[in-house]
């Protein structure tokens, strides 16, 4: 080891963030500590969720890459080839959204471009502003393999997305065929049954009726969308509902358009919904569409793309928005007298993922991959047990999804993004790679879901289809850390595609993260104003107390509640180690530097303990990341360095410098060299900056993130120290407690007797008095199995130990008994109130709860007072 550094320049007396982990995280990169090798030992490898090129860092994405980061900083160390690849999404909606706002402020549109001419103006964008959220992981201090950072419209990557569906396509899996999808009239595009989020809404269900021809009676049926009535082709009802039995196969009339139309039966009618009868409307529902087929019923689109009704809803409503229709028309039927009531009604809204606008059904030539086939192998890999989730209450959600699973519409009606590779020619069609030979060929207009080049993300980014020393190497991956909100759109799709593309599961295990929220429970959105920015929190708190902070944070399987002042957390712990690195150092230059495992015959009961603590801090560390309890984990290393660490064993270390032994000084400093290096690599995964510069001036050639990862010294295991020197810090707790109850103040020297149980420690604990009395401060302090009191002297128990504190010649007894009385007299007045307030009926029927719980809580607070004080005057007697 090189010279420790333990000049007070070197060591600032506080702890600056912001002045030192940017230039830290530039060393990383020169040293290239985060670059992957495809000949390195034991390959570990997690994919980054590649983020959308729009986007910028946000709290969701700190939770996520900050624990992504933890795995990845622990297995490097631990000696595997840790791969962490990074990357971003084309994002096709988003992106376009983004460019074509751009433009519309400059009075352009995106067809006033052209396709090219867009295309290169979304491609400048990209250049100019995709790597804002690149740069925010960075600042996080997020370890990935920049030279593999992949963006899922690279050549590579579009290579891959290529091959695919020609080969899902020549296998049959891929077809084209006009089928009602999801359409966003906002974004003009279809979107996938995942990409439409449902909302429950207060709305109405309008009963109308609807003439039967040739007679004077009607049949009513009750819709929640009356605007598509003008696209309806029959009326439906069970086969099995006696009130309509003599009506199938009868003629309706269809109000205002007066289009002839069949009542028919059909099984899928619920009798109990409305009135039993539903209007059928194929080109506008998605039942209905089923239906239609299964009577070969005509599909009458009544809507444009932008959702105004088109020429098929009649003269009257044509070019009208589909909401305005929808009010035109039912004032209509209401004074044609068609509208028999109108009921509220609460169901679910389906809404676009990316514009929020309401999703319409909608009658459309798109591209499909049927599904099932490729979801069988994926839902037995999970079954199995060959991927396993944390936590696996998800394996659930998963299976309903993948038993249900609809085929998977991949065609989007936009610019940006991978374009089909589907060529037409009257009726040929052609589908590959590269274009067709000869005249007359046009290329299909649509691009694919951009979901459709992610799920390919764990084998893609790696080379494939080429079988590269990546692909090889690195695939398949090891654990996957995302959230659950899109266990369907992505962590299903890859495992899919792992199976039919690499016949190998693309990861072994997968941790879902929880949803970050406000302390309130809502969720984080910029449209609450909870959301806040992750850089302002790292300018002011650094990056390693809001990793810290967040890792405490997170219990597996659980939503993450958090405020910035949470941070506190972690920068009050940031200082704690600061500091005590900061004395360490200067302790170690001091003399001579022993190494406890050759000294263990001069280690005392205090070395042997925190050396002890620190091997069960290790292994139960790694016990904890490796089953993904990062919040115990961080729990654990905070326990051990605060309270263990600084609390104890350094108050104890420098009782013990002080003193003349220079053989004994030697061996405290090698145990707080031992402890603060173990310290600072189990620190490391969740506090990088902090521990990399400390370690820099501890003078350490390698950078702390190349070293290995602690591993327990059955040597410097001591389990017959555990009971003794946990019971020397209560005795020690109780002797300060005593001295805080009777409110002596520091500079008053006291006595203390210990007096010991029925436990075998005695011995052990004797030779510990002296240290004990350091402790505690300016006493002295006894060990004595036989003293015995002969009046009430204020004592404290600890198991069957007894901590005695004698107050004769130290206090006056009859003032100090004056002042307590005072006190109690105060004590009890003040119990008294809160206990009225609590039997006050008027108070228990209107003060809000937490009001209550704050007095109850002032309550029991006031009477463990009023007891206290009650002994300390028995005591002064």
């Amino acid at each position: 080891m090189t010279e420790i550094n333990h000049t007070p320049d070197a060591w600032p007396t506080r702890y600056d963030p912001g002045e030192i982990e940017d230039s830290i995280y530039r060393r990383w990169e020169e040293e290239k500590s985060s670059l992957a090798s495809p000949s390195g030992p034991d390959p570990y490898v997690i994919v980054i969720p590649p983020p959308n090129v729009t986007g910028i860092l946000t709290m969701g994405h700190v939770l996520n890459n900050t624990l992504q980061d933890i795995l990845v900083r622990w297995q490097r160390m631990k000696g595997r080839e840790a791969l962490w690849l990074p990357g971003t999404d084309h994002a096709g909606i988003a992106t376009q959204n983004v460019v074509e706002k751009q433009l519309a402020r400059e009075g352009l549109s995106r067809k006033d471009l052209g396709r090219e001419k867009f295309v290169a103006r979304v491609w400048s964008w990209k250049e100019e502003y995709g790597g804002t959220i690149i740069n925010q992981l960075k600042k996080l201090g997020c370890s990935c393999d920049w030279s593999r950072e992949g963006f899922t419209l690279d050549p590579g990557l579009s290579r891959a997305v290529g091959e695919v569906f020609v080969r899902l396509y020549e296998k049959g899996l891929i077809y084209r065929g006009t089928y009602l999808i999801n359409w966003c009239p906002r974004c003009h595009t279809a979107l996938s049954d995942e990409e439409v989020e449902h909302e429950e809404k207060s709305g109405s269900l309008w009963h109308i009726r609807y003439p039967v021809k040739g007679s004077d009676t009607f049949i009513t049926v009750a819709t929640t969308r009356p605007e598509t009535m003008l696209g309806d082709t029959a009326v439906a009802v069970h086969p099995e509902d006696p009130r309509y039995r003599d009506l199938v196969g009868k003629t309706i009339i269809l109000p205002v358009v007066n289009r002839e139309i069949p009542v028919i039966a059909d099984e899928f009618v619920d009798p109990a919904f409305g009135t039993g009868a539903v209007k059928v409307t194929p080109a506008h529902d998605p039942n209905d569409f089923e239906l239609g087929r299964r009577h070969h019923l005509p599909q009458v689109v009544v809507m444009d793309t932008s959702g105004k009704m088109n020429e098929n809803a009649g003269e009257r409503f044509a070019g009208r928005d589909r909401f305005q229709c929808r009010k035109e028309l039912v004032e209509l039927l209401g004074q044609m007298d068609l509208l028999e009531k109108v009921e509220p009604h609460l169901h679910a809204v389906g809404e676009c993922y990316r514009c929020r606008a309401i999703i319409e059904p909608y009658l459309s030539l798109q591209w499909f991959i049927r599904m099932k086939p490729l979801a069988a192998p994926a839902l037995r890999a999970v079954r199995e047990g060959k991927i396993t989730f944390y936590p696996d209450r998800w394996v659930k959600v998963y299976e309903h999804w993948m038993e249900n699973i609809r085929d998977w519409c991949i065609s989007r009606q936009l610019w940006w993004g991978h374009r089909i590779p589907a060529w037409y020619r009257g009726e040929e069609v052609y589908v590959g790679q590269d274009p067709p030979q000869g005249e007359g060929w046009s290329r299909d207009e649509d691009v694919l879901d951009t979901w459709f080049s992610s799920w390919l993300w764990p084998f893609s980014t790696l080379g494939w289809p080429e079988e590269t020393d990546d692909l090889k190497a690195f695939y398949p991956t090891s654990d996957l850390v995302t959230a659950p909100d899109i266990i369907f759109f992505w962590v299903a799709r890859m495992i899919m595609a792992g199976l039919e593309f690499r016949e190998e599961i693309p990861f072994s295990r997968v941790y879902f993260t929880g949803i970050i929220r406000d302390m309130q429970g809502r969720k984080m959105s910029k449209s609450l104003g909870n959301s806040p920015d992750p850089l302002d929190v790292i300018s002011e708190y650094g990056a390693d107390a809001l990793r810290f902070t967040i890792a405490r944070l997170s219990p597996i399987g659980q939503d993450v509640h958090y405020s910035n002042a949470l941070c506190e957390l972690g920068r009050n712990f940031a200082n704690k180690i600061w500091n005590a690195a900061r004395f360490v150092a200067g302790r170690l230059g001091e003399g001579e530097i022993a190494d406890p495992r050759s000294e263990a015959d001069r280690l005392s009961l205090d070395d042997r303990y925190i050396l002890d603590r620190l091997g069960l801090t290790i292994e139960s560390c790694g016990d904890f990341l490796s089953r993904f309890h990062f919040n115990e984990a961080a729990l654990s290393l905070h326990d051990f360095f605060w309270h263990h660490f600084c609390d104890r064993y350094l108050e104890s270390a420098k009782f013990a410098l002080a003193g003349e032994e220079s053989g004994r000084a030697a061996v405290v400093r090698g145990v707080l060299l031992e402890v603060l290096t173990a310290s600072l690599k189990l620190l490391h995964p969740f506090m990088p900056f902090i521990t990399e510069r400390i370690w820099q001036l501890l003078g350490r050639e390698e950078m702390l993130i190349d070293s290995p990862w602690p591993v327990p010294e059955p040597d410097l295991f001591f389990p017959g120290v555990r009971r003794p020197a946990e019971l020397k810090q209560e005795l020690i707790s109780a002797a300060r407690m005593l001295r805080k109850e009777y409110e002596l103040p520091p500079g008053k020297k006291v006595s203390f007797v210990v007096v010991p149980g029925k436990t075998a420690d005695a011995a052990d604990l004797e030779a510990e008095a002296e240290t004990m009395a350091a402790l505690v401060r300016n006493c002295s302090l006894a060990v004595d199995p036989a003293y015995r009191p002969e009046k009430t002297v204020p004592s404290a128990l600890v198991g069957d130990w007894t901590v005695y504190m004698p107050l004769r010649g130290i206090i006056d007894p009859a003032a100090e008994k004056e002042r307590f009385s005072k006190k109690l007299t105060r004590a009890e007045s003040a119990r008294k109130k809160v206990k009225n307030r609590l039997r006050n009926p008027d108070f228990l029927a209107k003060a809000p709860p937490g009001v209550k719980e704050k007095t109850q809580s002032q309550l029991e607070d006031l009477t463990r007072e009023v007891l206290n004080l009650r002994k300390i005057l028995s005591a002064l007697e």
